[in-house]
């Protein structure tokens, strides 16, 4: 492991920046003279997403990113052009990268979706800290592995790329969710357009050359083999696939389920069902509906969620209570309905009998308690009165406030706010509605054993097995 910071200096640091977020935090925020006191990075899968978000948001925090990684050189070749990545050492296997890198503090993970757990269970193993994009695993089995191995290994920090949950107005609508001021929640509505990734077909039969530098085995990994197809999985569009990602529902439960599955207290659906046009393929549909049934807990009832994919799918209007836009989460309960953005960064409330959306620096808000720690308030330094107000940082500062934040963790004693404890088992929702989608059949499901009900052939979408065991942890060659 690389220096252990002062967590307390880190923090003063942070706290002597002043009232605006800043673009770029002060050289040398991490209280070290030399650069072998800052903390030591390895970026793993070098795309676009690492490229064109994680490396930034990292280098504002003033970090050394020592190592890449990717089984595509172009993509290495990218990378090392950013500033502050020139002298970084490239590899193509993550386990040399693991074995060879002892100095490394930490591990960031932006690979396709079928790699994320193998590559953060062996990032643990090493003793790394880790952060990994959404959505933790691609299965149920997967999120209940990671779950476990991130439990066992407690002083290490891991965060969840769920940007949203590390702003204002995310905890405080928890705090309005858990204040009682919606009265009792019995629905939410997440909707999400069409990508262009492929949905509704099947693989094609087709195939194109190897680009050279690309180990396309290598990138294929434990999914089924098939020939390489220029612009059809690599770079960008394997999401769509399920053999390696899961389309809008794997991508966004992470960002628009993880307001109410927190803030209500929520576990395992114990019933999903799932309709659209063109099921039954290897790519997502391209529209669907997937209904959550979650059970009544304490004093809280049941509560449905309800899932929108696809062109022009929103939820009923006697629920929008006018236009809406292209994406969006509605958090109802019987006295005020939340309306809190796909990413649940937002804080904009209809009380009952109002026609329109306010803000957070409504009178009946403004009396709740805060109970969440506040990174952009507190450590950052967001003007809380702009929030109060309503606003909320730049797209790009909200980010930074999250991986600071899992910095913050990774050099002291803090805890992220989004840990794999909570992120494994929001994945676990949105998993469970890829298996709605993949069966084409209601779900009746058992937490405790793991199993859909009476359902025996979900168990290899459950759980499935590898096709190759040959680029996993522990074995090289």
């Amino acid at each position: 492991m690389g220096h252990k910071l002062s967590r307390r200096q880190f923090v003063q640091s942070a706290a002597a920046i002043g009232i605006g977020l800043p673009t770029i935090l002060p050289s040398g925020i991490l209280s070290g003279k030399s650069p072998n006191e800052k903390l030591a990075f390895a970026c793993i899968g070098m795309g676009g997403q690492m490229r064109g978000y994680l490396i930034p948001e990292l280098s504002k925090i003033d970090q050394q990113i020592v190592a890449i990684c990717d089984v595509d050189q172009r993509q290495c070749d990218n990378s090392l052009k950013i500033k502050g990545l020139a002298g970084a050492k490239v590899y193509h296997d993550y386990r040399e990268l693991l074995e060879q890198e002892k100095g490394v503090d930490a591990v960031i993970i932006a690979t396709p979706d079928h790699w994320h757990v193998p590559v953060c269970q062996a990032a643990l193993a090493n003793g790394k800290h880790v952060y990994c994009e959404k959505p933790l695993a691609h299965s149920v089995a997967e999120c209940r592995a990671l779950e476990r191995m991130a439990k066992s290994h407690p002083t290490l920090a891991t965060q969840t790329g769920n940007q949203g949950c590390s702003t204002e107005g995310f905890r405080r609508s928890f705090e309005v969710i858990q204040s009682g001021l919606l009265g009792p929640i019995t629905e939410i509505h997440v909707w999400h357009p069409s990508h262009s990734w492929p949905n509704g077909v099947d693989r094609p039969t087709t195939s194109d050359p190897v680009p050279q530098g690309l180990d396309w085995d290598f990138w294929l990994g434990a999914a089924p083999a098939r020939p390489y197809n220029n612009e059809i999985y690599h770079p960008g569009k394997w999401r769509g696939w399920y053999d390696f990602g899961g389309g809008s529902i794997a991508d966004f439960c992470c960002h628009g389920f993880q307001l109410a599955f927190r803030a209500l207290d929520l576990d395992a659906p114990i019933r999903i069902e799932a309709t659209g046009d063109n099921l039954g393929h290897e790519s997502f549909p391209t529209r669907c509906n997937i209904t959550f049934d979650f059970a009544a807990k304490g004093n809280r009832g049941p509560v449905k969620l309800y899932f929108y994919s696809g062109e022009n799918n929103l939820p009923p209007e006697h629920i929008t209570k006018g236009p809406v836009g292209t994406t969006g989460c509605l958090i109802v309960g019987s006295e005020g309905t939340l309306s809190a953005g796909l990413w649940n960064t937002d804080c904009n409330i209809r009380l009952k009998g109002a026609t329109e959306f306010r803000g957070a620096d409504q009178p009946e808000v403004a009396r709740i308690e805060k109970t969440q720690p506040r990174i952009d308030t507190e450590v950052l330094k967001w003007d809380p009165r702009k929030t109060a107000q309503g606003q909320r940082p730049r797209w790009s500062q909200v980010n930074n406030s999250h991986m600071f934040e899992w910095v913050l963790a990774c050099a002291g004693d803090a805890k992220s706010y989004s840990p794999f404890e909570i992120g494994a088992r929001i994945t676990e929702v949105g998993m469970l509605g890829v298996l709605a989608l993949r069966t084409q059949k209601p779900i009746d499901w058992d937490a405790e054993k793991r199993q859909a009900k009476n359902l025996p052939e979900a168990d290899a979408i459950i759980d499935p097995k590898p096709s190759t065991k040959k680029y996993l942890p522990g074995t090289f060659g």
